[in-house]
């Protein structure tokens, strides 16, 4: 007993009189995890992709060249980029048009059990598990699925059935058209664009509103000129999240839509069962730069404010 406590009061004092050595081994563990796990899986992916496949053997050839990142301009490849790219804006603009209401009704009128309701509501499906919702909707958009026989009981086959003839978004059913990936990606992303964008709200101070009513501004020139300003960051905050989880998840477009590749199962395929790791690194890369692109610009908005 006595040889311990011997020994800690040399190191508390020693902590004591030196307060960053203790920051120092504090963060040590966290920071090695992080720049050897993330960063180093990262660093490593980023290297794979500058290798390439030898179209004869199929062996990959160790020698630095940019001729994988050339085939990712090759149609097919090209394709698959675009249509996921496409795929995450529509997603990102559709959910702010739907959280805002939302958002500003739970940031200007709902006060107490009211506003506890809307945080449950929000969060709720995000505390179910992720294939299990993803699945439902399959059954949910299924030809035979709940959603065709209430369309059918208002009377809107007709509407359904030429939203589903149109070209490259449409299908058999929803359950294997883009229209199909698109709604299930807005209701698994929703809750990550309202949330931000209430706590920006939020933040709006009332004498601005006051102040924009009393120099005559209508509530359009309100909502135009005030708040969607002052709402941005945390539009952009949310756009963060639809937009980065959209462009890499794989689970959704493999079970919901149509055979069209997205990046996320363009990796899967050419690091599986093609086996050209530098091709799947490349493809790996393209999120990883358009949203550093995107961060950048985000940044610059003041959007982490609103994290």
């Amino acid at each position: 007993m006595m040889a311990t406590h011997r020994l800690t009061n040399p190191l508390s004092d020693m902590f004591w009189r030196r307060p960053r050595v203790l920051l120092a081994l504090l963060l040590a563990p966290p920071l090695l995890w992080l720049g050897v796990v993330y960063i180093g899986s990262l660093a490593a992916l980023l290297l794979q992709s500058f290798f390439s496949i030898d179209e004869f053997s199929g062996l990959i050839n160790y020698e630095f060249t940019l001729k994988t990142y050339g085939e990712l301009l090759r149609p097919a490849n090209y394709d698959i980029v675009l249509r996921t790219t496409l795929m995450a804006a529509a997603v990102t603009v559709a959910s702010a048009v739907i959280a805002f209401p939302i958002a500003f009704y739970a940031a200007r009128y709902a006060k107490g059990r009211m506003k506890a309701f809307f945080y449950l509501a929000v969060m709720l499906p995000l505390w179910s598990s992720y294939l299990v919702k993803v699945y439902a909707w399959k059954l949910i958009l299924a030809k035979e699925g709940i959603l065709t026989w209430a369309v059918d009981g208002i009377g809107a086959s007709a509407a359904l059935n030429a939203l589903l003839s149109l070209p490259v978004i449409g299908g058999n059913s929803l359950s294997v058209s883009y229209i199909g990936t698109f709604l299930v990606f807005l209701y698994v992303w929703l809750p990550y664009m309202i949330l931000p964008l209430q706590a920006s709200l939020e933040r709006v101070p009332a004498n601005l509103l006051e102040a924009s009513d009393d120099l005559g501004a209508s509530r359009g020139q309100t909502l135009r000129h005030v708040i969607l300003p002052l709402a941005m960051p945390g539009m952009i905050a949310g756009s963060i999240f639809t937009f980065s989880l959209t462009l890499g998840d794989y689970i959704i477009p493999q079970i919901v839509g149509s055979s069209r590749n997205f990046i996320g199962q363009a990796v899967y395929a050419h690091q599986g069962t093609a086996g050209n790791i530098p091709l799947a690194a490349a493809f790996a890369v393209v999120p990883i730069v358009i949203m550093g692109v995107y961060l950048w610009m985000a940044k610059r908005k003041g959007a982490f404010d609103a994290l």
